[in-house]
């Protein structure tokens, strides 16, 4: 049998090719308290679950949109630890569920009368059952412009790296980082925090001459 054949035309070229393309950044600690104090105000009940969802989750945000109740609940009850298929790598991962984070949970669960097959973040548009990824982002766009930021650094993958980064500044342990996201190579781990620039930038501004 023949194999089809493809013109130049054909191919497909990444508009990201040959481009280096930064990191999102991840919050700082005074920015998350700074969100959860905003939408706290505002009486954003969903918005904080979400917020707080996120970074202990670590997930990336086509597996947040897609959680349901029973993801992470054992009956009425919001687990401590949730384990999840990953869309990008079929692998699960789990993550833990502080206790600050079950109670906004819970409070949105309740709030928006949700059952266990539901899912956790309902889309308020018809075509659509649940929030989907580029909501998600201009959520998270209009979370970090209202605490002052710039949107233009910081994105959903702001929030899946945050938790991890502040582990990482603390201990150092390149293992546990890469369970904690769910990636398959150590290498992926590495490159994702960015931690060989950012230590060798540190070391530098310890180094007096």
């Amino acid at each position: 049998m023949d194999l089809p054949t493809y013109s130049p035309k054909d191919v497909h070229v990444p508009w990201n090719k040959g481009k280096l393309i930064g990191q999102k950044a991840p919050l700082k600690l005074k920015d998350i308290w700074a969100i959860r104090i905003h939408l706290k105000m505002a009486n954003c009940t969903r918005d904080l679950a979400l917020f707080n969802l996120a970074i202990d989750s670590k997930l990336r945000g086509c597996d947040l949109v897609k959680l349901r109740v029973r993801d992470i609940s054992h009956g009425d009850h919001i687990a401590r630890r949730a384990t999840v298929m990953q869309q990008k790598t079929q692998q699960p991962v789990q993550f833990e569920i502080t206790e600050q984070t079950r109670e906004t949970v819970s409070q949105w669960i309740k709030q928006a009368g949700l059952a266990t097959s539901d899912y956790l973040f309902p889309s308020r548009y018809p075509d659509s059952s649940h929030i989907k990824t580029r909501q998600y982002a201009r959520i998270v766009n209009g979370w970090v412009t209202e605490i002052g930021l710039d949107a233009a650094d910081y994105g959903t993958h702001s929030l899946r790296r945050t938790k991890v980064s502040l582990i990482y500044r603390r201990t150092k342990n390149l293992r546990a980082i890469q369970l904690l996201l769910g990636h398959t190579k150590l290498e992926s781990t590495v490159r994702y925090l960015g931690i060989e620039v950012d230590d060798a930038l540190e070391m530098a501004e310890q180094t007096e001459i």
